[in-house]
């Protein structure tokens, strides 16, 4: 996927989860989610933390070169340990805590999203970053995991609030593309899912019985370490 086409699904889906928590009541905000132990807000705010290492990482000296993909950076090293996924529960935890309300925290968001948006057009399509965990990567790839992150939490925050994914179909391609390769997005055809099934399955947010497990290892999907 060209560094344009994933910027162009970075700003349509996160777009989409803006249009989606604008109006929120208070008591959705405090709403459950799957994200244990975040609440709606909580969950908003860790998407709007990993959106918001951006700016901060074009700020800085490149990298001479990309030594890391969008696929290696979900390896499972320390990234993913307990202690790493504690931080990252507690850094979200306050920083939705530090908004007024929730309308402020989607304001917030949306605010985040445009500034990383517009700072990320006037890249390269061969700019190099480095990650807070120190992997070098091309600019887009990086940007293809934060699509992975809106995406996917979209679907956990629709759930929490009971609504129908507004999971937009560039995103959904650039994430099943990440998972499958080019070469198989058909091959989804044959399973009979929707793209925010399809996407609930292979992140474990919905199971599999013994025959769609059969069918989708043929797929040989590059899975994912999520924390």
């Amino acid at each position: 996927m060209s560094h344009g086409q994933v910027l162009e699904a970075f700003r349509l889906e996160a777009g989409a989860l803006s249009r989606a928590v604008a109006g929120l009541s208070e008591a959705d905000w405090d709403l459950p989610t799957r994200c244990e132990p975040w609440s709606v807000r909580e969950l908003l705010g860790h998407v709007r933390v990993v959106i918001a290492w951006l700016p901060g990482m074009l700020d800085a000296p490149p990298p001479d070169k990309a030594e890391v993909s969008a696929v290696e950076y979900y390896r499972p090293d320390d990234r993913f340990a307990p202690q790493t996924n504690t931080a990252r529960i507690a850094l979200a935890q306050d920083h939705a805590a530090g908004q007024s309300s929730g309308a402020a925290l989607a304001g917030d968001f949306a605010a985040t999203w445009q500034r990383v948006d517009r700072l990320c057009r006037a890249e390269s399509e061969d700019r190099v970053v480095r990650t807070r965990h120190g992997d070098a990567m091309l600019l887009s790839q990086f940007l293809l995991t934060r699509v992975v992150e809106v995406a996917v939490h979209g679907l956990d925050l629709a759930e929490a609030l009971g609504r129908e994914p507004w999971l937009t179909p560039q995103a959904a391609d650039a994430v099943l593309e990440l998972l499958l390769g080019p070469d198989k997005m058909t091959a989804t055809l044959e399973l009979g899912w929707d793209q925010p099934t399809f996407l609930r399955k292979v992140t474990g947010r919905e199971p599999l019985d013994a025959a769609e497990t059969a069918q989708v290892e043929q797929l040989r999907i590059r899975w994912l370490t999520l924390g």
